[in-house]
């Protein structure tokens, strides 16, 4: 398909002087991400509808938008602030990696199925299904969802790249995501193809007659370099095809909409948006049901990560923690805020990890219940190690809570450190307790031990957290700040820092949106006045005043607001000449989401992401997605700027508008320090003012290094990466590091020479051992310094799967053995009174790996089955009659997918349905289209009927063919669906 550019957006976006466009649905061009969007949507509804009725609740999204989908999906727990910043940051993962296959693959044929590379192209998106299906089992999504950008652009590209539509297939070629079923009447490489095109571009019957009568699959060649192509063949076209000036001359591609191919672009975007689906679903059977939300970022959005230090001194700090999380537990269980994912990593000298991740509260509580205080001896611990850990296992974007009384021991791993944070966009803060027990430890002096916890300050200053320091006995009344960010919907209303500290007003918007409003500041000798839009005002030693309360412990004030604020300006006034940080948080669904991105050009131009800091010396672009409570059109932006955290510039940026709440953001100067991301607007739905601000802290460098992951490691091999360091100043050796978080050896070049204003390419190795799970996602982070005082640095940061061999291709056999014939009653009511019954065989084969699971779908009932170990695999299905339709789903342990679908028959009764009728017990119907009196066939449980063949393709042909042979006297039917519960019928 054409060129992705980053937007989720149904609505059109031209790009200026591009041919490349987004258009509405169902009209013009499309892209990959307008198919992908459509497809990911309909199946998360799918798989959020089906979670819903086995829950036995209903599904009802309040409207189409992102943020209302996931309030619906999540269902009757998501009774506090529900969030789409999880599920809006996954689809982007996706779009990106989606569009980056134009930049980072311009040049391949297999990455496109251009030059005829089908076996190639079909091996690219089998092992990736096969590294996303392992990395999902791991609960490795991000990784998962990357490899999943890249494999749906490449099944895509076939059916646009390709002559498979203009053969007449209207559905999906299956063996593309089947890699036991041959690719069959493949035109050979001497075999013609393509007639010429006397005009040079592009002709609506240029493939030979031949061809199309014996259905014969071919693509054009795509020459970006090169003109050359075997003789005969289609080129793709386009000004950026060489080949296609070429006898034969023109293009076959259906990237876009044109005067000569419109029912062929229609078909491929139709075909492509089916086959999308299909994959999808195919992850989905393999990963089930609730982990395929997950792995969609379909959950509630806190997650709590603890880094705890489990030296000998270190007891009375995870007595507190382990507090703290059975507090989360037991007060949120059952809310919005009950964090969806916990995370645990402890760390020791010289030992750190393992890290624990678990869903279920009860196994976080013995988790951390089984940790002791032990061993120690000197003062410094691995404390980055274990923060490494975290930054890497835990979802971009988590709050991080360090626990620790020590120093770090592993302080060279600092850059690499700012490098995760920066690229997950974590917030990680400290809770540093002093250490009581000097007998214990060696002392290394109070300066070393002074100069070492500022590491940390920088840290959690870098990624927009606090470093809290507090005597041990104060511990407890710190851990208020876990309990206030460990909850949904959190935004940052003013993140900023001053060293060294000044007298200074701060102001700071609050809108009617934001709950649970709390300021938080760091820093000793400070005094401050906060005072509301209507002029009362509180100082910081009032613990309980008009406007809140403040508690104070260490070196942390924590100012909790009144639960009456007053919407509008407010203001603080700080004074103090130490450093020290102030930050406002709240609790709401406005929020935004940011990448630095930058242009490519090539056949099909867009945008990719910015791994590391943006280029120094040229305008930044940023594209930003705003959320807000019902959806983008609830909201409207005024302005986004970069500001710096320790200083006073702000550089506003130039907004275009891309539609669906999306604005590309172009700075042309960017602050020379450390900067955040600022949106201001205005809530619609309240009309007030709201001001938000990314957490995590950005700055430019004059140095690029780039490198692409382009395939998956494999157990007890080494796997080689090239990377490319660029620069726009002076030349000379660059040093370059490497590290990777699970301790992979690796062969990394000390330095590489690099010309002025030039550029210089490097390869490093990681060898993967043996015994590693498949599944395993591997994060690697490559830094290179410039040389000289200043010491410019940037970095990349990658992640890597490890994927073993798969050798099963064959999916699970299903073979309905028999179904219990009972007719279902007429009268509604008495459903749950009549059971049906159906028994089904499953089977991986005699060479297959063995049938590793079997569930249901599409179906409210009791499954039964004999031992998964046994060749042929007896399944029992037990439904009442208020249940009609029932899938079953086996996946093998290669995570193949079988499924086998039945819909038990009924009984159906005719209402006539006449202009502005109602139908008995049911909702009053559109108005047809004519005074022609229509035959309604109502199912006599319509909801559960409509409901079951809803998300297929076409939903209403399914419907036909069911009540044509499910009638009492078959005849043939029409109709098309209307809504989920509504469907017009006629009879012929």
């Amino acid at each position: 398909m054409m060129s992705t550019v980053l937007c989720m957006s149904f609505l059109a976006l031209v790009l200026s002087g591009g041919a490349w466009a987004f258009s509405p649905i169902g009209d013009g061009a499309s892209t990959h991400v307008s198919i992908t969007e459509k497809a990911v949507l309909q199946k998360v509804t799918e798989v959020c509808r089906a979670i819903a009725e086995s829950e036995g609740r209903d599904f009802t999204p309040t409207g189409n938008s992102a943020e209302e989908l996931v309030q619906a999906c999540l269902g009757p727990k998501a009774t506090g602030e529900v969030s789409a910043v999880k599920f809006k940051s996954a689809l982007n993962e996706i779009y990106i990696q989606n569009g980056q296959v134009d930049r980072d693959f311009v040049n391949s044929p297999a990455h496109h199925f251009n030059s005829e590379a089908f076996a190639l192209g079909r091996r690219l998106i089998t092992d990736g299904v096969a590294s996303i299906k392992a990395n999902v089992q791991k609960e490795n999504f991000q990784a998962a969802r990357e490899t999943l950008g890249r494999v749906l652009h490449t099944l895509q590209d076939f059916y646009s790249h390709s002559n498979w539509v203009d053969l007449g297939y209207t559905e999906p070629y299956a063996n593309l995501i089947r890699p036991d079923l041959p690719l069959e009447n493949l035109a050979d490489v001497k075999t013609p193809t393509c007639s010429d095109c006397a005009n040079g571009g592009f002709c609506s019957n240029s493939i030979l007659p031949n061809i199309l009568n014996e259905k014969k699959l071919t693509s054009g060649y795509m020459g970006i370099l090169s003109s050359a192509k075997p003789k005969g063949k289609c080129s793709h076209g386009g000004a950026a095809d060489l080949t296609s000036s070429k006898a034969p001359r023109g293009g076959i591609s259906k990237d876009e909409r044109r005067s000569d191919n419109v029912a062929l672009h229609t078909a491929a975007v139709t075909v492509a948006t089916t086959a999308t689906l299909q994959l999808l679903d195919d992850i989905r059977g393999a990963a089930g049901d609730n982990n395929y939300l997950r792995f969609m970022g379909i959950a509630r959005s806190s997650v709590v990560v603890f880094v705890i230090d489990t030296t000998g001194s270190m007891s009375d700090d995870i007595l507190e923690a382990k507090r703290v999380v059975y507090e989360i537990i037991d007060s949120k269980k059952g809310t919005q805020d009950e964090p969806s994912l916990y995370i645990l990593v402890p760390f020791n000298d010289p030992k750190f990890g393992p890290l624990i991740k678990t869903t279920n509260p009860n196994v976080m509580k013995a988790e951390i219940a089984n940790l002791t205080a032990e061993g120690g001896g000197d003062l410094p611990e691995m404390c980055l190690s274990g923060l490494q850990l975290a930054l890497t296992g835990a979802p971009a974007s988590s709050n991080i809570y360090v626990f620790t009384d020590a120093v770090a021991k592993d302080i060279e791993l600092k850059e690499t450190i700012v490098a995760l944070i920066r690229s997950t966009k974590s917030t990680v803060s400290f809770f540093m307790t002093n250490d009581g027990a000097g007998a214990r430890r060696r002392r290394r002096g109070v300066e070393s031990r002074a100069a070492t916890f500022e590491t940390y300050k920088d840290l959690a200053l870098a990624s927009g957290g606090q470093a809290i320091g507090v005597t041990k006995e104060n511990l407890p009344q710190a851990t208020d700040v876990i309990i206030d960010s460990s909850t949904s919907a959190l935004v940052i209303v003013l993140q900023r820092a001053r060293n060294p500290g000044r007298a200074e007003t701060f102001s700071f918007l609050l809108d009617e949106s934001l709950n649970n409003i709390t300021i938080y500041i760091t820093g000793n000798t400070i005094t401050f006045t906060l005072k509301n839009p209507a002029g009362v005002t509180q100082k910081q030693n009032e613990a309980n005043g008009e406007l809140g309360t403040v508690q104070t412990v260490g070196n942390l004030y924590r100012v909790r607001l009144a639960s009456n604020k007053q919407t509008g300006l407010w203001e603080i006034s700080m004074n103090s000449n130490q450093p020290y940080t102030l930050k406002v948080t709240g609790q709401s669904t406005i929020a935004f989401i940011y990448d630095f991105v930058e242009t490519f050009d090539g056949p099909h131009p867009g945008y990719a992401l910015i791994s590391g800091r943006p280029q120094a010396g040229m305008p930044a672009m940023l594209l930003v997605s705003v959320l807000g409570r019902k959806g983008p059109a609830s909201v409207k932006v005024a302005d986004i700027a970069l500001v710096t955290v320790s200083g006073l510039e702000v550089v506003g940026g130039a907004l275009e508008d891309m539609g669906n709440g999306k604005f590309l953001v172009t700075v042309t100067k960017v602050p020379a320090g450390e900067f955040v991301v600022l949106l201001n607007g205005t809530d619609v739905v309240s009309s007030t003012v709201f001001q938000r601000q990314s957490t995590t802290q950005m700055s430019v460098s004059k140095v690029t290094i780039k490198a692409v992951v382009d395939r998956s490691m494999e157990p007890g091999k080494t796997f080689t990466l090239p990377f490319t360091v660029m620069t726009d100043t002076t030349g000379g050796s660059y040093k370059i590091s490497a590290r990777n978080d699970r301790d992979f050896k690796m062969n990394v070049p000390g330095s590489i020479a690099v010309t002025t204003g030039g550029n210089a390419t490097g390869e490093l190795t990681i060898t993967v051992p043996a015994n590693t799970p498949s599944g395993t996602d591997v994060t690697l982070t490559i830094e290179a310094v410039a040389p000289g005082a200043t010491a410019d640095s940037n970095y990349a940061v990658l992640r890597l799967s490890v994927v073993s061999k798969v050798t099963d291709f064959t999916p699970p056999q299903c073979e309905v053995v028999s179904v219990s014939s009972v007719d279902c009653p007429a009268d509604p009511a008495a459903c749950s009174s009549a059971f049906w019954q159906l028994s089904a065989n499953m089977t991986d084969g005699v060479n297959g790996t063995g049938i590793a699971s079997l569930t249901h779908r599409q179906g409210v009932g009791n499954l039964t089955h004999t031992d998964l170990k046994q060749m042929v695999v007896a399944a029992a299905f037990n439904a009442s009659c208020c249940s009609l339709t029932v899938e079953l789903v086996a996946l093998d342990k290669a995570m193949n997918v079988g499924t086998c679908l039945y819909t038990t028959k009924v009984t159906w009764h005719h209402r006539r349905l006449v202009r502005g009728g109602v139908v008995p017990g049911r909702h009053k119907l559109p108005q047809p289209q004519s005074h022609k009196s229509r035959l309604f066939l109502q199912f006599i449980f319509l909801k559960k009927y409509i409901f079951t063949f809803k998300h297929t393709a076409n939903r209403a042909s399914v419907l036909k063919s069911n009540l044509e042979t499910q009638m009492e006297e078959p005849k043939p039917v029409k109709g098309r669906c209307l809504t989920v519960s509504r469907c017009i019928l006629t009879l012929s």
